[in-house]
């Protein structure tokens, strides 16, 4: 496999996976702005979608969306690894509406803070219902250690992967300390301090 990815994105969440699950896996960075690889080549010729994470599967199929990715992840690693329930059972479904929740209610909702023609109202808006989602977790951390059956999975991967952000946005994780716990707790992870130190993120989550 290979996953093709940029410092400190969504594509943070299946890197931490393969570490996690101990896969093998090329590393390949992409320069978003240029559409460029690594390598020289056309990131567009590989996704026609222009972003990470996309994950080229030994087989030749190129699977996006982290989602679909780290489910993929999650099943490949195996019913030993523990990062994801199995499919078609009930508990698989959870994990799919946390994974859910994640993209569409916390990670779409810090898209417009990385966009500089963003109008500040608007932001104090996106802002307001962040905190919101924010609130709403640190009531879930409050009794429990992780997001789905008190083991890391997948979901938790994600999940610290967009909270990494609220640093860049100045977001303070003060009012949630549950959160904050969750946020440190998950960075500890051997797997996770080895995929910051593989993208160059360690003095930045440290700081």
């Amino acid at each position: 496999m290979k996953l093709y990815y940029a410092p400190g994105a969504c594509s943070l969440a299946p890197h931490i996976v393969i570490r996690e699950a101990d896969l093998s896996a090329d590393l390949e960075r992409v320069d978003l702005a240029a559409k460029k690889t690594e390598h020289g080549d056309d990131f567009r010729s590989i996704n026609p979608k222009g972003y990470v994470p996309a994950l080229k599967l030994d087989d030749g199929p190129l699977l996006t969306e982290n989602a679909a990715i780290l489910q993929y992840l999650g099943d490949r690693a195996g019913e030993e690894a523990g990062l994801i329930p199995a499919a078609g059972t009930i508990e698989r479904y959870r994990l799919i509406e946390w994974l859910t929740f994640v993209s569409t209610e916390l990670h779409k909702g810090f898209s417009p803070l990385f966009n500089p023609a963003f109008p500040d109202e608007a932001r104090k808006l996106t802002r307001a219902k962040l905190a919101e989602r924010l609130g709403w977790l640190n009531e879930h951390f409050a009794d429990h250690e992780f997001l789905h059956a008190e083991r890391f999975s997948v979901a938790d991967a994600y999940l610290f992967t967009v909270l990494s952000w609220t640093k860049r946005h100045a977001i303070d994780l003060q009012p949630y300390p549950n959160v904050k716990r969750f946020q440190n707790r998950i960075a500890e992870r051997p797997a996770v301090q080895k995929a910051l130190g593989e993208e160059g993120l360690l003095e930045q989550a440290a700081a």
